[in-house]
C-alpha cells in the first residue's frame, strides 16, 4: 500500500514542477474512496481561490455518494461555475499523480464542458 502512495506522489512531482515553472493557475484534484475534492490554486501556490467537494452542505442534503463518476462530474461542474464567478477561464489541470481515468477524467471533462480551458 505504501508503495502505491509513493508512486502516485512521484508522478505528481513533475506535473507540479512544470505548472509552477509556467506560473499557471491550477485545478488540483484529490480523491478518497468516499469523496472527491477540487481546488483552484493561484499561480504562486500559496492561496486557494475556490474549492468544491462532495462534503459541501448542498450536496450532503442530496444524499449523493461521493465516490462515483456522477459525483465527480457534479464537482467538475461546480468548480467550473465557481471559477467563472471569480473570472478564471484558463487553468492547468493538476491530477495529483492520479491516472487520467474514471473519476478524475469525469471531473476534468465536466469542467471543460462548463467553460474551463485546460
Amino acid at each position: 500500500m505504501q508503495n502505491l502512495i509513493e508512486r502516485r506522489k512521484r508522478r505528481s512531482i513533475s506535473t507540479r514542477a512544470k505548472i509552477s515553472e509556467l506560473h499557471y493557475i491550477r485545478l488540483t484534484v484529490h480523491r478518497t474512496n468516499a469523496h472527491i475534492y477540487a481546488q483552484i490554486i493561484d499561480a504562486t501556490g500559496s492561496k486557494v481561490l475556490s474549492s468544491a467537494s462532495t462534503l459541501e452542505p448542498e450536496l450532503k442534503k442530496q444524499n449523493i455518494y461521493g465516490g462515483n463518476i456522477s459525483a465527480a462530474a457534479l464537482i467538475g461542474r461546480r468548480i467550473a461555475e465557481k471559477a467563472k464567478k471569480i473570472g478564471i477561464e484558463t487553468i492547468a489541470f493538476d491530477r495529483s499523480g492520479y491516472k487520467y481515468h474514471g473519476r478524475i477524467k469525469a471531473l476534468a471533462e465536466a469542467a471543460r464542458e462548463h467553460g474551463l480551458k485546460f
